[in-house]
């Protein structure tokens, strides 16, 4: 006794300060001697819904099926897993000494290691140091840091590790993962049985595989389930039910019903990496989107017979932004025609997206008001000719009618009328993000397809319209910039509190009444029928709808909003092949309704009356009515009053008759009637009054006075050419060049004009005015006189074309 206590004092008391060195670095090593982070092997890319369950997932880039690590682990798992794996788990300090002694026990007995005792935090140690050769040294460094993982962990987090990571046969790991690929369920929703099975499986993952290993597989499952049910965790009815479910089969697809959405949100969080965000929780109603998927499946088969294989559609909730479906191609398309590809973020030509933007544009400036005529005739700018869909012309048309029927030439009159520079940033500004040339490079035809945009954007610009619209009353009419924003599909962004701004009386981008009037219009859509004539589509729900169709039948898009959601679709060719009938209101407005029919109903929008006032307009222009217009009281913009007066009345001076005008030169003032007079320009008239006979053209001058009245425009306009151009005249297969056509427009029906090129008389012509003309190469002169000595005079400038010799 005395030779240990004097050992005692030689190694302790006499060199205490080499004792407590090594004791304090022995517990340094100790405390720091597990690994900061555990695993650190590449996860699945896994897609949730909103309430939580599978939309899909991306295998990882090692090749296996790992979910993320999942801080839940389902409460029949987890006792399954601990009554099979480690009894004493929530007892022990990481290792469990008599399951050491008993497994020493039976090793001895069976002359061979039949059994390890390992406890669960031993196995998650295992588990993390991967390729280890199972030896004595190992299984002691095991025990160490068993018991410090548990000094870090909660009992319950260890199980979560081990949940996500232990084996489960083939290339499954982790819980998650095994569930799904097993039963086609969550965790959650595992019965006894099935959480009996992934109990047993880590222990031998081997027995998942389908031979004889599937009776030991049931065997074990079974005589787990026996000893839960002698523990009390299943009763009589339970356990027998338990042991006659069937062992799964072969490894099962897991779900795809997004998986364009899950190809993006790998692309955008994702790169292989076990930091990586590598579980997405998105907005998305999963059994909305199952539906929708089935009735685009269902649409694209029908549009699969006229050679168009790709469609997509979006579904926003408007109040929030977040997408609720998001169906990035037709699944049945086939790989041959590249049903892999995300349609909603493909850029594609707009059509005739834009031109409500323009139109909302011009009403808040006070530009324009709803009704106010615009020009709608052959036009040529620039070396730029735009033509309607059916290449027919109203003459003058209303703005609001020019938006519900889609009319080409008076949107390009009216970005004449705002300036493209302008409208160019103002499409930036509303979330257009393709937009990434100089506005010179897209000209006139942005209004008409000429720039590409996506179904994202577009969706989102006419979501944030409506989410605006819908916070008038609510704001009191002050407007958010939270309003425009992209739509957002993770479900973490759309829990967090947007960044407050103060409400502001003026806004950047669309006003509440240009909303408002544009919206109206979208309400009254009209299409051609088969026959050419007009026809306003109506829906069983109150709708502002658009659809497009970009130039030779590559894209047909549809978009429309409620004040709750709002719904893009395209439709087309990834590889953008045009198609006859690829047309918005055939091939892709068809989907729209069905997928509103889908949503739930609400109520329209309130109109703003606090931003709107009350005007007095022109009835027969829509413009700012003049003194001597017939006139109407309606709502407009607030900035109305900026808008111009109507250009189209004028005083006339008719005689007692009322069949001639006259002057005081000719006539006497007291038989003289002042008259006001809607007048169009000839060309714009030449066209109106075909399809409104109730037009009254103005009556002719008197015989006697007809070279006494001022005229306050020619009667006559140019059709073609329309401004001093170059034109190129092609070489016919006689070697001679062809004839050009020039044609005008008189206002008098009865007007002769007479043809002169170069001062020299070509021909003259009645009623229809056109003339055929065979002008050398060079500048000319082009005179047209009328029978009144009204002149107009054009220049132009002929280039012949000759054939090149084969």
């Amino acid at each position: 006794m005395k030779k240990i206590k004097k050992s005692f004092e030689l190694l302790f008391i006499k060199n205490i300060r080499k004792t407590l060195f090594s004791i304090t670095g022995l517990f340094f090593l100790y405390w720091f001697c597990l690994p900061k982070t555990l695993f650190n092997d590449s996860t699945c890319m896994v897609l949730l819904a909103e309430d939580g369950s599978l939309l899909g997932a991306r295998i990882a880039v090692d090749g296996q099926w790992r979910f993320p690590q999942d801080d839940s682990v389902c409460s029949k798992f987890k006792t399954a897993v601990v009554e099979f794996e480690d009894k004493r788990f929530f007892h022990h300090p990481g290792f469990d000494p008599l399951a050491i002694g008993r497994a020493i026990f039976h090793n001895i007995k069976q002359a061979k290691v039949v059994s390890g005792g390992s406890t669960l935090s031993q196995q998650v140690i295992r588990l993390s140091r991967k390729g280890r050769r199972r030896t004595v040294l190992e299984k002691m460094i095991e025990l160490v840091l068993a018991t410090r993982l548990e000094l870090r962990y909660s009992k319950n987090e260890i199980l979560s590790l081990y949940a996500s990571n232990a084996p489960f046969g083939g290339n499954v790991v982790g819980l998650d993962a095994a569930s799904w690929r097993y039963f086609g369920k969550s965790q959650q929703l595992l019965s006894w049985s099935e959480a009996a099975t992934l109990a047993v499986l880590p222990n031998s993952p081997s027995l998942i595989h389908p031979g004889r290993n599937r009776s030991r597989l049931g065997e074990k499952r079974n005589s787990l389930l026996l000893r839960l049910h002698k523990k009390g965790y299943l009763d009589e009815f339970s356990y027998k039910m338990a042991i006659e479910e069937p062992l799964p089969e072969n490894p099962l697809p897991l779900p795809q019903l997004a998986p364009h959405l899950l190809n993006r949100a790998y692309m955008e969080h994702f790169k292989g990496n076990r930091g990586e965000i590598t579980r997405i929780r998105t907005t998305i109603e999963p059994i909305l989107q199952q539906r929708i998927s089935t009735l685009v499946a269902l649409h694209n088969k029908s549009l699969m017979a006229n050679g168009i294989n790709n469609l997509s559609a979006v579904v926003i909730e408007v109040e929030s932004g977040n997408v609720v479906a998001y169906i990035g191609n037709a699944l049945n398309a086939g790989e041959q025609y590249s049903q892999d590809v995300d349609m909603v973020k493909s850029p594609r030509s707009t059509g005739s997206m834009l031109k409500p933007l323009l139109y909302a544009s011009l009403l808040g400036e006070g530009t324009l008001l709803p009704n106010s005529l615009i020009s709608d005739v052959p036009t040529q700018l620039n070396g730029y000719r735009p033509e309607n869909y059916l290449e027919t012309y109203d003459g003058v048309v209303p703005a609001s009618r020019a938006v519900s029927r889609s009319l080409n030439v008076p949107f390009v009159r009216m970005l004449q009328i705002f300036g493209l520079e302008k409208f160019h940033n103002k499409l930036k500004k509303l979330g257009l993000s393709t937009l990434n040339k100089p506005a010179s490079y897209y000209g006139l035809p942005l209004i008409l397809g000429g720039a590409d945009c996506t179904l994202w954007d577009i969706s989102g610009i006419y979501a944030s319209m409506a989410r605006t619209l819908k916070h008038f009353y609510p704001n009191n009419g002050l407007y958010s910039a939270n309003d425009f924003r992209p739509p957002n599909y993770e479900y973490e962004a759309a829990l967090s509190k947007p960044l407050t701004l103060p409400l502001n009386k003026n806004t950047n981008y669309l006003t509440f009444d240009a909303i408002w009037f544009t919206f109206k219009a979208m309400t009254e859509l009209e299409r051609p029928d088969t026959q050419g004539d007009w026809k306003r589509f109506i829906s069983s729900k109150q709708i502002a709808w658009k659809t497009g169709t970009s130039l030779g039948f590559r894209d047909a898009w549809a978009v429309g909003t409620s004040s709750s959601y709002t719904v893009g679709v395209w439709a087309g060719n990834s590889d953008g092949e045009g198609r006859p009938g690829l047309i918005g209101i055939y091939a892709a407005a068809p989907l729209l309704f069905r997928i509103f029919d889908l949503l739930p109903s609400s109520n329209w929008f309130q109109e703003p009356f606090d931003s709107e006032r009350k005007v007095i307009i022109c009835r027969q222009s829509g413009y700012l009515a003049l003194d001597i217009c017939e006139k109407d009281t309606v709502w407009a913009p607030a900035n109305a009053l900026k808008s111009k007066p109507c250009p189209y009345h004028q005083i006339v001076h008719l005689d007692k008759t009322g069949n001639y005008r006259v002057t005081g030169e000719c006539a006497s003032i007291s038989e003289m009637k002042e008259v006001s007079w809607f007048v169009l320009p000839p060309l714009e008239e030449m066209y109106f009054k075909t399809k409104n006979p109730g037009y009254n053209l103005l009556p002719p001058i008197s015989p006697n006075c007809s070279n006494d009245i001022p005229m306050s425009s020619s009667p006559m306009q140019i059709i073609y050419p329309k401004n001093p151009i170059k034109i190129y005249v092609p070489t016919g297969l006689n070697g001679q060049p062809e004839r050009v056509v020039f044609k005008i427009a008189h206002r008098s029906a009865n007007a002769t004009v007479y043809w002169h090129l170069d001062q020299q008389f070509v021909g003259e012509t009645k009623n229809f005015h056109t003339m055929e003309m065979n002008p050398p190469a060079g500048k000319h002169t082009l005179t047209m006189v009328d029978n009144q000595g009204n002149r107009i005079q054009q220049l132009i400038e002929v280039l012949i074309k000759k054939n090149k010799p084969h």
